[in-house]
């Protein structure tokens, strides 16, 4: 369950969203309203026919395209396939992704009451579920995973030093936001251009 009674309470009144019900009814949970089936997720290579990749028994809303159900288990299922946390149906992914955001709204206060956190989680899976609204790659890989980072943004601007010491931080920071998924650009503006004098080194 997501809910959370640490509240920052002192927070509620500058940041409270006011969230109310639009595309959900009250009782009747978002998932409920759709037609789940069972099915194969198999990517094959164009070239020789052979498979890339195979989930099978995969759950998934009807109103999926068969391309959607087999992006999302082989992109952003959690877990090693095979083994016993692996997910295997798209409520358990957007479970893990909309109730880790909603507990982190309302330990931070961004709801009144219960009753406005439970509005933010059932509207975000009803948009999620039904692809009204999508999130990028990296809340997919890592929103509520165990062992990740909670990095979800898709791209970093790192700023570099005219200083090796800082260039090879540049390499270190962007090799780590890859890793998590995500993108970066650099601004090189610091930099002497390849005109300028280099201080003289003692090697």
């Amino acid at each position: 369950m997501w809910q959370s009674r640490e509240v920052r309470m002192d927070f509620v009144d500058k940041t409270a969203l006011g969230v109310k019900r639009y595309f959900t009814t009250e009782g009747v949970h978002p998932y409920d309203e759709l037609t789940w089936e069972r099915r194969d997720a198999r990517i094959t290579n164009f070239l020789d026919g052979s498979i890339a990749f195979e989930q099978t028994d995969v759950e998934s809303p009807q109103t999926w395209t068969q391309n959607a159900t087999n992006i999302v288990a082989q992109k952003y299922f959690y877990g090693m396939p095979g083994e016993a946390d692996r997910e295997d149906s798209l409520r358990h992914l957007i479970d893990r992704v909309a109730d880790t955001i909603t507990r982190h709204g309302q330990r931070e206060g961004y709801f009144i009451d219960d009753e406005e956190a439970e509005n933010f989680n059932q509207e975000l899976k009803h948009l999620l579920v039904n692809q009204k609204a999508s999130f990028n790659s990296p809340v997919w890989f890592n929103i509520g995973a165990p062992d990740r980072a909670q990095q979800a943004s898709a791209c970093f601007i790192l700023s570099v030093e005219d200083t090796m010491e800082s260039i090879l931080t540049w390499y270190q920071e962007e090799g780590m936001i890859f890793k998590g998924g995500s993108g970066s650009g650099v601004n090189l503006s610091k930099l002497r251009s390849s005109q300028e004098q280099l201080q003289s080194s003692a090697g």
